[in-house]
């Protein structure tokens, strides 16, 4: 696979990714709701979020705002999962396990979302700067009395 191809193909892994993350999370949601309103909330907000990205990505020509977007909200997921099982998250939320399948699954999205951003970022041409103008031999000024 040529790196053009790998470019066309990033931001298809990527909405597939959030899709995945909205869906995982949007099941959630009602349990979430009831144990803790706020994480509820959360989810649902990061799950809606997450499928407009998912539409940025493929309808954007410029979808930086798009990746930006899923990114944060990834890592944001990310570092939750962490502290939920770590040292807890505000109101006392605690979880004890990994809450297979959701949590493994939703790990895997969201970092393949990270990461499929970095290859995008990696594939991208870079802005060419701007060329200084020849100087050929009519246009160079000569010292004056020579």
């Amino acid at each position: 696979m040529n790196s053009a191809a790998a470019t066309d193909a990033t931001p298809g892994l990527a909405a597939c990714c959030a899709v995945g993350n909205a869906v995982l999370h949007g099941l959630l949601v009602p349990d979430h709701l009831e144990e803790r309103f706020y994480i509820g909330v959360l989810f649902a907000v990061g799950s809606v979020v997450m499928l407009a990205v998912a539409v940025g990505l493929v309808t954007l020509k410029r979808p930086m705002v798009a990746w930006l977007t899923g990114v944060i909200v990834s890592l944001g997921m990310i570092v939750g999962f962490l502290l939920s099982r770590t040292v807890g998250l505000p109101g006392g939320y605690y979880e004890p396990g990994w809450e297979p399948p959701y949590g493994p699954l939703s790990l895997i999205v969201e970092g393949l979302f990270v990461l499929a951003f970095l290859a995008w970022m990696g594939e991208r041409p870079m802005p060419q700067a701007v060329p200084k103008p020849s100087v050929t031999a009519d246009s160079a000024r000569t010292a004056p009395g020579r």
